[in-house]
């Protein structure tokens, strides 16, 4: 490969062939003037004006924000104190650790199944918005203790040592050293859960009653019941676009975010930055 770094291009650009052709056709034909997703005859937006005339397609939207923010909010709160929790070594903390990263690899069905079993069987909790939130924070939470953990176990100890031994106290500590390290870690593990929860297409068919019909839920019922029109081709790339725009902005912001948070808190506690 050292001699031949070509190959290893081809190989490269083959992978990201597969991955993204698919949804740049998916895109392209969202524009098409046609009906017909096989031809492209020209560029038109009437199918993008047709979804914001679609009663249907705007509930399932709104439904669909409000439950990815509340559970991107509660499962940001819980995660990010389990993970803090998760700091500081006790009996028994690779099994909490373990039990709280397990939702990760469950298959969705699985997780569906149990959560519509646990929520109108054991907790009585009829189906929609409430046991739609339920689903989504257990199967999201996972995620944002490992991102959050993950940057808690890359810290530098020295940092709030340092911060201690010039008489800062924990409280102080935290707010000026540990809390701006991670949060860049505590908004990109928000960012996952929100992308996950708006996402979801496997649980949220389980779990959503009449009147709580997710986007998602909502293109994959027409795309079954009417094939790849038009319409759930311009709503399907649109779904496409804002989480890979709130995924990139949200990367961005993280890392310009832990680059000045580093910085600025090596600067208070006098922390050579090269050592």
């Amino acid at each position: 490969m050292r001699r031949r770094p070509w190959k290893l291009a081809v190989v490269v650009l083959l992978v990201y062939a597969f991955l993204y052709l698919p949804i740049a056709w998916l895109a392209l034909v969202s524009f098409n003037s046609s009906r017909s997703v096989s031809e492209f005859t020209g560029f038109s937006l009437q199918w993008y004006a047709e979804l914001l005339d679609d009663d249907r397609v705007l509930q399932a939207l709104d439904l669909t924000l409000r439950l990815a923010m509340t559970s991107a909010l509660v499962c940001t709160v819980l995660g990010t104190l389990a993970a803090f929790g998760l700091r500081r070594a006790f009996r028994g903390r690779s099994v909490w650790a373990l039990l709280l990263t397990l939702p990760m690899v469950v298959p969705e069905v699985v997780m569906g199944v149990s959560l519509l079993a646990f929520c109108v069987k054991l907790a009585g909790i009829p189906l929609g918005f409430f046991a739609l939130l339920v689903a989504h924070v257990s199967f999201s939470l996972s995620f944002v203790v490992v991102v959050v953990r993950a940057r808690l176990s890359g810290m530098d100890p020295r940092l709030e040592e340092a911060a201690a031994d010039l008489g800062a106290g924990p409280f102080t500590a935290f707010r000026t050293v540990t809390w701006p390290l991670v949060l860049p870690a505590v908004g990109a593990g928000a960012a996952f859960a929100f992308l996950l929860s708006f996402d979801d297409v496997v649980t949220s068919n389980y779990l959503g009653g009449v009147g709580s019909t997710t986007l998602p839920v909502y293109v994959y019922g027409q795309a079954s019941k009417r094939g790849v029109s038009p319409e759930i081709v311009a709503l399907s790339t649109g779904m496409v676009a804002v989480s890979a725009v709130l995924l990139v902005v949200g990367v961005v912001i993280a890392s310009r975010r832990a680059r000045r948070a580093s910085s600025s808190v090596m600067e208070v506690v006098g922390v050579p930055q090269g050592g």
